[in-house]
């Protein structure tokens, strides 16, 4: 490597250093670490089963012990088909066969082997999701047809694929034009691409899987309303997403910026469970919207993603790693399944990371809906019906909590209700 490209290569280093300093202290100033002071007595425990009757209990850990092994095999599978194909001669030569059959130019060997290579690993991969479909059906959590199934499956594989494509294109178009500084246009690129994806998911990505109409007026539709005004997140409207075509699992979300935000119910909410329920349950969405969580995960995606960026222009300046992979440069399109893999093992490693941050996040937004609703009752009746409805462990293991936990347990999460509750009964 000549003097320049080192320089290069530890300006790359740096700056992902300093984009992953900044990432730290943001998620260090952002993440709500304590919510509540400790109740007098100490903190209230969070018991094993949540209250759940035993039968439910069971039920949610045989399908914990259906599920979590296939999810296991479907990731090392992932990952496995990845590094064969990023640390080996044969990614590069589907890459440039991909390419041959339009005239082998460098943008479409890129463009088609991306799309190539994401269609193989979902087709790796696509025996376990079955196998998942099959026990989400047993267990009537999937309401869903094989055609919609594979129509699900289609579509999603071709936003993926499609998304992935541009973006590696655009990388390695820069690499060909800047061969020093690609990295540092590339991780410009990345925030502003997360920054983008956040504002246009609700309306673009949405309504490829669900179609909404708006709640019919009546006092569900106005008291939601009226929550949110209370909440000082006004919305435009709240809509129902045709949920049950594919799922009897109970959900509800506040989606858009601005004049695009709505509260979205899955239709599954409206068939019995009681009002102030779904209100406790929006009551936490508006959380998210009130304490800017959508916009420091933003902050955060962007920080991450430049930062990721940054750490992939130092890799590519490595000579064995590109030899391996059968790739000359980062400019060269027969690196596009090393780049692949190494996005991977970056999303593998940063999995707990992002999980840490939302437990704490939902966290707060539970405790938002309690101040907002001053219901704790309908919060916790509302806890355990979405454990018993969407068939989920009520204490999972810890390392199992640790990695792929996105919100706290139900037993935590009524332990906290009742914290609450302690604390406003002084």
């Amino acid at each position: 490597m000549d003097g320049s490209r080192r320089a290069g290569a530890r300006a790359a280093l740096l700056a992902a250093a300093v984009l992953g300093a900044a990432f730290v202290v943001v998620v260090a100033v952002r993440t709500p670490w304590t919510l509540l002071p400790t109740p007098p007595g100490g903190a209230t425990p969070a018991s094993t089963d949540a209250g759940l009757p035993a039968a439910v209990v069971v039920r949610a850990e045989a399908l914990a012990a259906a599920i979590r092994p296939a999810s296991v095999v479907g990731l090392l599978l992932g990952l496995a088909s990845s590094a064969l194909l990023g640390l080996s001669r044969l990614g590069s030569r589907l890459v440039t066969a991909a390419g041959r059959p339009v005239g082998g130019r460098w943008g479409w060997q890129v463009l088609l082997g991306t799309v190539a290579l994401v269609v193989v690993g979902r087709l790796v991969t696509l025996p376990v999701a079955a196998y998942g479909e099959v026990v989400r059906h047993r267990y009537g959590l999937s309401t869903r047809s094989w055609p919609l199934w594979l129509r699900d499956v289609g579509v999603s594989t071709a936003i993926d694929a499609g998304l992935t494509a541009v973006v590696v294109l655009v990388l390695v178009a820069l690499a060909r034009r800047a061969p020093r500084t690609w990295w540092a246009w590339a991780s410009a690129g990345a925030a502003g691409l997360v920054v983008a994806g956040s504002f246009l998911y609700p309306v673009v990505i949405e309504p490829a899987f669900n179609s909404f109409q708006p709640l019919p007026a009546g006092q569900l539709r106005t008291d939601l309303l009226e929550l949110a005004e209370e909440s000082g997140s006004p919305v435009q409207d709240v809509l129902v997403a045709d949920a049950s075509r594919r799922t009897t699992s109970l959900n509800a979300y506040v989606s858009g910026f601005g004049s695009t935000r709505r509260v979205v119910l899955y239709d599954t909410l409206l068939a019995d469970v009681p009002d102030d329920e779904i209100e406790s349950i929006v009551a936490h969405e508006l959380g998210h919207v009130a304490t800017d969580d959508v916009l420091t995960g933003t902050l955060l995606g962007a920080l991450g993603a430049a930062a990721a960026v940054c750490l992939l222009g130092w890799l590519l300046t490595r000579a064995p790693l590109l030899r391996r992979a059968g790739a000359d440069a980062p400019g060269d399109p027969r690196v596009v399944p090393l780049v692949l893999l190494l996005v991977l093992l970056g999303s593998l490693v940063a999995t707990p990371v992002q999980n840490l941050v939302s437990r704490h996040v939902e966290a707060r937004a539970d405790l938002y809906a309690l101040d907002l609703t001053g219901n704790a009752a309908a919060f916790i009746e509302m806890q355990r019906r979405l454990a018993e409805t969407n068939v989920s462990d009520p204490s999972p293991p810890a390392p199992w909590q640790w990695w792929f936990g996105s919100h706290p347990t139900t037993a935590q999460r009524i332990a906290l209700a009742e914290d609450w509750l302690r604390l406003g009964e002084r």
